[in-house]
C-alpha cells in the first residue's frame, strides 16, 4: 500500500509541477527565460512525468493563450459555463487541442507570435500511441506487483490521463468555485485551500488579472508552491524570472467591464 501511495503522489506532483512550470508558465506565458540545454531538459521531464497523457507544449500554449483572450465566452476552449459536466468540457478541449497539434487547424497568428518551444522528435515519440501504451503498461505492471487489492486499480485511470485530469480540475473548479480578488470581466475564481494541492494553479482569478506574473498568490493566505520553487531555480541561475509588469487586460475583459459599468450607471 505504501508503495502505491508513494507512486501515485510522486506521479501526481511531478506531472503537476512540469505542467504548471513548463507548459503553463514557460510555453504559454514566458514567465522566465532559460538556456537551451535547460529548456530541453524541462521539455524531456515534462514528457516523462506526464507519460501516457503527454501534452505537446506548442498545442497546449496555443489553447491556453486562447483561453485568456476569450475567457468564459463561447470561444474559450475550456470554459465550464458552456457544458453540462466536466467530461463534456474535456472532450471539447481535446478536439480543439488535437486539431492544432496535428495541423488540421491553424491558430490565429496572435497566439503564435511569441516564442513557442518545439522539439519535433520528442513530440513525435511522446504523442505516438505506442509510447502512450508503453507508459500505461508500466503503470499497470507496478500496480500488479505492489497493489494489496484490486480496489487500488481504480487509481489507474488518473495515471493514464493525469495531464488532462489536472487541467480539467483547474479549468472547471478555477472558473466555478471560490472567491475573486479582482474584476477581470470573466468568472475566474481562487479556490483555497485546494490551491496548495494544485501547486498554485487554482488561483485562477489572480492569474487572469495579471497573466504574465509568475507568482499566482496575492493574499497572505494564498500559497503558490510552484513560484517558490521557481525562485529557488532563479537563485541557482537555472532560470531567470521575468520581472512582473503592469497587468495586461485583454480586449474582451475591457469590453465586459465597460458594459458592467454602463449597467451600473443606468
Amino acid at each position: 500500500m505504501v508503495a502505491i501511495l508513494l507512486f501515485f503522489f510522486l506521479h501526481w506532483f511531478l506531472s503537476l509541477f512540469f505542467h504548471t512550470f513548463f507548459l503553463h508558465r514557460y510555453a504559454s506565458h514566458q514567465m522566465y527565460t532559460t538556456r537551451k540545454g535547460w529548456e530541453k531538459t524541462f521539455y524531456f521531464l515534462t514528457w516523462f512525468a506526464q507519460g501516457s497523457s503527454y501534452l505537446v507544449p506548442r498545442a497546449y500554449a496555443i489553447l491556453h493563450r486562447m483561453h485568456h483572450e476569450y475567457s468564459d465566452t463561447e470561444e474559450d476552449p475550456h470554459s465550464p459555463h458552456f457544458f453540462k459536466d466536466v467530461w463534456q468540457m474535456m472532450m471539447h478541449t481535446a478536439e480543439i487541442y488535437s486539431a492544432y497539434q496535428t495541423g488540421k487547424k491553424l491558430p490565429d497568428p496572435q497566439f503564435t507570435k511569441d516564442y513557442l518551444p518545439v522539439w519535433h522528435k520528442l513530440d513525435r515519440i511522446g504523442h505516438h500511441m505506442a509510447t502512450r501504451l508503453t507508459f500505461a503498461a508500466a503503470y499497470i505492471a507496478f500496480y500488479i506487483y505492489f497493489a494489496p487489492s484490486l480496489w487500488w486499480f481504480l487509481l489507474l485511470p488518473i495515471h493514464f490521463f493525469i495531464g488532462p485530469v489536472q487541467g480539467a480540475i483547474v479549468n472547471w473548479c478555477g472558473h466555478k468555485y471560490g472567491y475573486s480578488n479582482f474584476e477581470n470581466g470573466d468568472k475566474s475564481k481562487n479556490t483555497t485551500p485546494w490551491g496548495v494541492l494544485l501547486m498554485g494553479e487554482l488561483f485562477q482569478n489572480n492569474h487572469h488579472y495579471d497573466k504574465d506574473n509568475a507568482n499566482f498568490a496575492r493574499k497572505w493566505y494564498e500559497f503558490d508552491t510552484t513560484y517558490l520553487i521557481m525562485r529557488g531555480l532563479n537563485k541557482l541561475r537555472i532560470i531567470r524570472l521575468v520581472p512582473a509588469t503592469s497587468p495586461v487586460v485583454t480586449t474582451h475583459t475591457k469590453q465586459v467591464v465597460r458594459e458592467r459599468n454602463l449597467q451600473l450607471n443606468d
